[in-house]
């Protein structure tokens, strides 16, 4: 499961997972990039977390002042930098988002959008812990989730995907409550308020949790 994204769900197929999308599922998509996108300044240095090919990077730029985007999957980062037309404001790397090998206090934003901090599969806390170290006191770490209130269409868009194989098929049976599950070993959960409100305790940081286009939840949260 660990290496799913990096092996199977990658590059074209990742890629191919948002053309299907239906058209709610993609302004969720753009909402989420949007909300990102106010929280920007025009001299901010933003890391993007499991950037895949680069689609939220590529509008971020339009007004940071500089993007780092990481990724697990070396082809994602090829992709991504094609994507980009290898804008000289950003700049792709192959990483682990728990272990990051950047210097402390080095971003204004670090950003980890669409449910990264369960997709990632990799433990919570050592992903919040990394993203605290390398953004700068005063900057903002921005983590998103699905909002309960956008489980059928996240379902479908999901089935959808199955459908194309670009997932495995999808086990209704213990599909439910927020948690999908595939037949391939393949599983999506969520983070709901109290989760972030249980992650984020462990740390000296401000947090608070903002819903957006009853869509995502969005924890934003300052480095103090």
């Amino acid at each position: 499961m660990n290496n799913y994204y990096s092996k199977k769900l990658h590059t074209h197929s990742l890629k191919l997972c948002y053309e299907v999308a239906s058209p709610r599922v993609k302004q969720f998509l753009q909402a989420e990039i949007d909300f990102v996108l106010e929280q920007l300044s025009s001299d901010d240095i933003v890391l993007d977390l499991g950037c895949g090919y680069g689609r939220v990077a590529k509008q971020l730029i339009e007004k940071a002042d500089k993007v780092i985007g990481i990724d697990i999957s070396e082809d994602n980062i090829k992709l991504a930098k094609d994507f980009v037309s290898n804008s000289p404001k950003c700049e792709f790397l192959q990483m682990d988002a728990a272990n990051l090998s950047f210097p402390d206090n080095h971003f204004d934003i670090t950003v980890c959008v669409q449910n990264g901090v369960s997709a990632f599969k990799v433990d919570p806390t050592a992903l919040l812990r990394e993203s605290i170290r390398v953004t700068k006191r005063g900057g903002k770490i921005l983590y998103s989730s699905y909002s309960d209130k956008f489980w059928d269409h996240r379902l479908e868009w999901f089935q959808q995907q199955a459908d194309k194989q670009l997932l495995g098929e999808i086990d209704m049976s213990q599909t439910k409550d927020g948690v999908i599950v595939c037949k391939d070993g393949f599983k999506a959960v969520t983070y709901s308020e109290q989760d972030f409100e249980n992650l984020t305790s462990q740390f000296d940081i401000k947090a608070k949790i903002i819903e957006v286009d009853q869509s995502s939840l969005f924890c934003v949260m300052e480095v103090i």
